[in-house]
Parts: structure tokens; C-alpha cells; sequence
């Protein structure tokens, strides 16, 4: 059966450091395009049917250099709009909200086109996502990979897995790994987690 290939671009300056970056469109680093390399014989090995990725470059580039067939962009895969805390790392964050938790609190509001998203908005987007990819697991010839995002991916993950929003907090991402979703007993599971083998 189908399964869903979760893939999270490799490493960027701002990942690396730990800074929150959504619509600021970066590149790889060297390590980041390494990442995105290795990804390339592991995915060799399944086939697939359907990409779709964020139209950012650092996920379009990592599915590239996977060696993916050429992705559908979908504009819905996009980060979680950080709105004001765009290139801001958590612990500068909690130096004035030491509480703060981006997946029950959300953002503040950023400048003009880019107000933030809270976790319930990030998960309706990820609602109106999982119903495309249920047709794509229905009709492609293999497994749909979607190139996308940390945060946006777990929130994803979460809802696919019918939990909260607030519940992408319990699935780690790093950059360069997969996340295998399948099913078990006809219900939606992970298979394989944060890894570079699938």
C-alpha cells in the first residue's frame, strides 16, 4: 500500500542556528545540499508516485537534489507564518515570554502580509492539504513524498494521525529526514520517524 513520505529540507543559516524562518526564502548550505544528497539512494528505493513541495527554495532545491521527479508546487505546504518572530531564535523569544511555546501560543504579528498563524490556522491549513493527498495515495503509481517544513510537517502529522494541532510539539524534525506515515489496521500510523533510512 501507499504510503505518505514526509520530507524535510535540508539544513539552511537561520536552521542552523536555531531561527525561526518561514516566508524568508534562504538556500542550503553545503551542509544543508549534503543532507539533501544523502536523501537520494534511500528514496531510490520506493516508488513514487506524486511530489509535492513548498514553493520555498530550500525545499525545492532538497527534493531536486533527492533526486524526486519534479514536484507540484502547493502553496499550502508553506512554513508557519512566524509574523513577528521571523529570524528570531526560541530563546531570544523567551527572554520576554518565558512561558512562550509556539505550538499552544502561536506568533506575534509581523509586518504587512505576513500577520502570523496560530496553531489552530497552521492545522486548517493542513486540513485542506490532507484530502489532496488522500486522492494522490488513491491514484498515483507509489508513494506520495511531500518536501516541506518542520513545524508545518509535525502539524501536518498531527492532524493526519487525527490529533490537535498543539500535538505536531510531540514529533521532532530535523533537517535532511524523512517521516514515513501508512496506516495499521486501516488507521492512519508512523511508520518510520525523523530518519534518513525508509
Amino acid at each position: 500500500m501507499s504510503e505518505l513520505l514526509l520530507i524535510r529540507h535540508g539544513e539552511t543559516e537561520w536552521s542552523r542556528t536555531g531561527k525561526h524562518t518561514s516566508w524568508t526564502d534562504l538556500p542550503l548550505t553545503a551542509h544543508g545540499e549534503e543532507q539533501a544528497r544523502e536523501l537520494r539512494p534511500v528514496l531510490a528505493g520506493r516508488k513514487i508516485g506524486a511530489v509535492l513541495a513548498s514553493p520555498m527554495r530550500r525545499a525545492l532545491r532538497t527534493a531536486e537534489l533527492a533526486g524526486l521527479p519534479e514536484p507540484r508546487v502547493d502553496a499550502d505546504l508553506a512554513e508557519w507564518d512566524y509574523g513577528g518572530y521571523e529570524g528570531i531564535p526560541t530563546d531570544e523569544i523567551h527572554r520576554t515570554r518565558p512561558d512562550w511555546f509556539l505550538f499552544t501560543d502561536g506568533v506575534t504579528a509581523g509586518p504587512a502580509g505576513h500577520p502570523g498563524e496560530s496553531p489552530e490556522q497552521v492545522g486548517a491549513r493542513a486540513d485542506r492539504v490532507l484530502p489532496r493527498i488522500d486522492e494522490q495515495l488513491r491514484t498515483a503509481d507509489g508513494d506520495v513524498a511531500l518536501v516541506g517544513h518542520g513545524h508545518f510537517l509535525r502539524v501536518l502529522t498531527a492532524r493526519r494521525l487525527g490529533l490537535p494541532p498543539s500535538a505536531g510539539a510531540l514529533f521532532t524534525f530535523e533537517t535532511g529526514t524523512v517521516g514515513v506515515l501508512g496506516t495499521e489496521h486501516g488507521r492512519p500510523a508512523v511508520v518510520r520517524w525523523n530518519t534518513r533510512t525508509v
